[in-house]
């Protein structure tokens, strides 16, 4: 799989978004991403409660642990490489979580436009 470069959406490097869960479609600490990425995991996203629920209610449990999966579940606060769609759908519904602009890809301007991605701009990272 070649990866895309690592550039955030604001054309600098691309920050880590979290290694405390590991995150990413490369399980790298980044929201690198690549053409085999097809649920674009691009935007690093700090994950809420409301979020978490409104995930879990779509299908997609992120907040329950799986240990076959190595995946210890997502609290409130933890960081999270999300899926552009997902991410423009739960703005949509008013449930976005706020997102690292730094840590994320800018592949994810491909799905959600820079402005709707800055609203939920977290200060400071």
């Amino acid at each position: 799989m070649d990866q895309d470069p690592s550039v955030n959406a604001l054309g600098g490097a691309l920050a880590a978004c979290s290694t405390d869960p590991v995150t990413g479609f490369f399980r790298d600490g980044h929201c690198n991403t690549c053409d085999q990425d097809t649920g674009s995991h691009t935007v690093c996203a700090v994950m809420t409660d409301e979020f978490l629920a409104y995930s879990k209610y779509l299908g997609n449990d992120l907040s329950t642990p799986r240990p076959e999966f190595r995946f210890p579940g997502l609290k409130a606060g933890d960081r999270w490489c999300l899926c552009a769609a997902r991410f423009l759908q739960a703005h949509q519904e008013g449930v976005a979580p706020q997102v690292d602009l730094a840590a994320t890809h800018l592949r994810a301007l491909e799905i959600v436009p820079l402005d709707v991605l800055a609203r939920y701009a977290v200060a400071d990272p």
